[in-house]
């Protein structure tokens, strides 16, 4: 029987280890491009810095230490300088892709940071796999800028998932329709026509603004902007600001706002402010081939006849009076009921005459 030379005999006191096998090891040495480990080898094992994370801008020497236990996996068992080639990533992140594995089969909500930008969407890491976020899955609104959202924690689901194609996507969206939709259930159970609510303005178009009351959207048209005439919503109102609206109207998920409160309500006081006989002093707003409306306050218009401009014969108002000529006339009717007011400045001509023929007599 021969006998087995001392290298034979160092050899076989070392396990045997094979490409793709997991194995632990201790840290003996720590650089910075690589970790160095006592795997029970006759070789010792190396993890470069790109097999040790995803991160390039990790330090080593600060993330591991001498004495420090480590699971990894073996590449390759020579790689050429006689040394074993390991990755801690790799394994990391088929651990990683077994628990998206399991939370995309449960629909499990998953937390994780975002840890890179691109172009198309965001990547967050979950148990050192990466996932996926496209930017149409980021938000339930369009997002422009993406960036906001770096280094930030986010809560998603996992909506497809196909390591082998590198396919895990990730969908935030759905949380967040989800989550709406809760709110709204919950503002609508509250809400009742005649509150007062206050809420941020989301949107502004030509014909009115769109409130964010919570959760829910409601719209203040143009006509229930003020008591008043409003010609141009974007020089009133601008996005982000905070405002206190009426709720006019519910119907379905749609709501309907104001800013026509009862109590400003510029004809409440009428019969006082505008009463027959009166004198009064207003704005020449609009005109038409019959006569033009005079404002006497925001919400209240007057009707100046064409027969009630002037003594002498007025073939259409727009020859004698212009729009935003102030003019002083007398009432001659009040239609509360109607919110209907009719003006003379004929009557004041009249009146002068009068006055005139008395003091020379």
């Amino acid at each position: 029987m021969s006998e087995l030379s001392f290298e034979q005999m160092l050899d076989e006191s070392f396990k045997t280890i094979h490409n793709g096998e997991v194995v632990e090891g201790t840290v003996i040495g720590v650089k910075p491009e690589e970790i160095i480990l006592n795997i029970g080898y006759k070789a010792d094992g190396i993890i470069t810095k790109n097999e040790y994370s995803n991160d390039q801008s990790v330090e080593l020497t600060e993330a591991v230490k001498v004495g420090d236990t480590m699971t990894v996996k073996v590449l390759k068992v020579n790689d050429g300088e006689g040394q074993v080639l390991l990755t801690y990533k790799r394994l990391a992140a088929e651990k990683g892709n077994e628990r998206l594995r399991e939370a995309f089969e449960n629909k499990e909500v998953l937390k994780a940071t975002v840890t890179q930008i691109l172009g198309g969407g965001l990547c967050a890491e979950v148990d050192g796999a990466r996932v996926f976020i496209p930017a149409s899955l980021v938000s339930d609104s369009y997002e422009k800028d993406l960036n906001k959202y770096d280094g930030q924690e986010i809560e998603f689901v996992i909506s497809e998932f196909n390591p082998r194609r590198n396919r895990v996507i990730g969908d935030r969206r759905q949380l967040l329709v989800a989550e709406r939709a809760e709110k709204q259930k919950e503002l609508f159970a509250k809400l009742q026509v005649g509150d007062t609510v206050e809420g941020v303005i989301k949107n502004v178009t030509d014909f009115g603004a769109f409130i964010d009351l919570g959760g829910v959207d409601g719209l203040l048209h143009i006509s229930e902007m003020s008591w008043g005439r409003v010609e141009n919503p974007k020089k009133v109102f601008n996005v982000g600001d905070t405002l206190k609206v009426l709720i006019k109207d519910i119907r379905d998920t749609k709501i309907a706002l104001s800013l026509k409160f009862p109590e400003t309500n510029p004809w409440a006081h009428a019969a006082e402010d505008f009463a027959v006989g009166s004198v009064i002093t207003g704005r020449v707003a609009r005109m038409t081939d019959f006569g033009a409306f005079v404002e006497l306050a925001p919400g209240v218009d007057a009707l100046l006849h064409v027969s009630q401009i002037s003594r002498a014969h007025v073939e259409k108002p727009s020859d004698v009076l212009s729009i935003g000529q102030e003019i002083t006339a007398k009432v001659v009717d009040l239609n509360e009921a109607e919110k209907k007011i009719s003006l003379s400045m004929k009557a004041l001509e009249n009146a002068e005459d009068t006055q005139a023929e008395d003091t020379e007599e």
